[in-house]
């Protein structure tokens, strides 16, 4: 299994072909709703391959200079209970801390609860709506003060 970060058109295309895979073909979200203004050229991703099938992605972005926003995190089914949904927020998280953040706030699935809890993420909102989906907001401290 092998990791590639960046903005690379091949990037993001590897990314865009698992999120559609997974959140248009498999959860049925629209896809105007799963792909949207923050996919812009230059934007980060982290892609997983397996020689050379993505089989896992997230987007990188952040909400200002202290605040990790992971995005659009996903495993392939055939993929799924392998780590490999840790090893995405691990990386980035870790790039986060280089680039000076202190702390990661993402949107979850409420499915997708326990599996951000089991990695130090805890509950700050209300379950809400998004692109059809029950979701949460999640935060980590990423460096104690």
């Amino acid at each position: 299994m092998k990791e590639y970060f960046g903005a690379s058109p091949e990037l993001q295309a590897a990314a865009f072909y698992l999120r559609y895979q997974i959140f248009v073909l498999e959860q049925n979200i629209l896809p105007e709703l799963e792909f949207d203004k923050l996919d812009t050229p230059d934007r980060q991703y982290l892609v997983l391959f397996d020689e050379q099938q993505p089989v896992a992605t997230v987007r990188y972005q952040k909400l200002d200079d202290q605040t990790l926003n992971p995005d659009r995190l996903c495993v392939h089914a055939d993929y799924r209970d392998q780590q490999l949904g840790s090893r995405l927020l691990e990386y980035i998280e870790n790039r986060a801390i280089q680039e000076g953040c202190r702390y990661s706030i993402l949107s979850a699935e409420v499915t997708a609860q326990t599996f951000y809890e089991k990695r130090d993420y805890h509950v700050i909102s209300d379950i809400f709506q998004e692109d059809g989906i029950a979701c949460i907001k999640m935060k980590k401290t990423l460096v104690s003060e």
